[in-house]
């Protein structure tokens, strides 16, 4: 993971109101009782989103072999899987840094990082689902899709690197304050 991935969204950090804005029901992470409930709440809602992108990629890969794209099958298998783990991913991570919040001190500085990094995936996510989109309408148009494909890949590993780092940011985070 790159420092370079690192600073472009720390750089592109929003509010705490650009990332309640664009979850149904948030609040954040600002009341101890409510951190799990809310990084829970998050992921939820980054699950759902992306299990949605996945199902639609499933259907864009049948079009791809139903269109006689057969020799393109292992490529869409490689990209699917992408997906699929950035998914996973999501899905399982445990809130980690829930319980390292009741036993350190937790700033504003350091909650505005962690909302970068959470505002991030939202933004990530929303180029997954753009680059799906552009896949999907490149296969119906029977254009030439392989760009397309890779650009999926691509936006697939650029949230699986975000979310890693938002991982490590959370722990150094817990090494900072402890």
């Amino acid at each position: 993971m790159s420092s370079e991935l690192y600073e472009k969204i720390v750089s592109q950090r929003g509010t705490l109101e650009n990332l309640v804005a664009k979850i149904p029901g948030f609040k954040g992470y600002h009341e101890k009782n409510a951190r799990r409930q809310a990084d829970t709440m998050l992921r939820d809602f980054l699950a759902e989103r992306i299990e949605r992108i996945v199902s639609l990629f499933v259907r864009v890969e049948n079009d791809i072999i139903n269109a006689g794209g057969i020799r393109f099958m292992g490529r869409t298998r490689e990209v699917k899987s992408k997906v699929q783990s950035y998914s996973d991913r999501i899905k399982t991570a445990a809130p980690k840094y829930s319980g390292m919040f009741e036993t350190i001190k937790i700033g504003n500085e350091e909650l505005d990082r962690i909302y970068a990094f959470d505002e991030a995936q939202v933004t990530y996510i929303d180029n997954l689902e753009v680059a799906v989109g552009t896949l999907q309408s490149t296969v119906s148009k029977n254009e030439d899709f392989a760009s397309a494909l890779e650009e999926v890949h691509s936006a697939a590993q650029t949230a699986i690197d975000a979310f890693l780092l938002r991982d490590n940011v959370i722990m150094e985070i817990g090494e900072e304050n402890y």
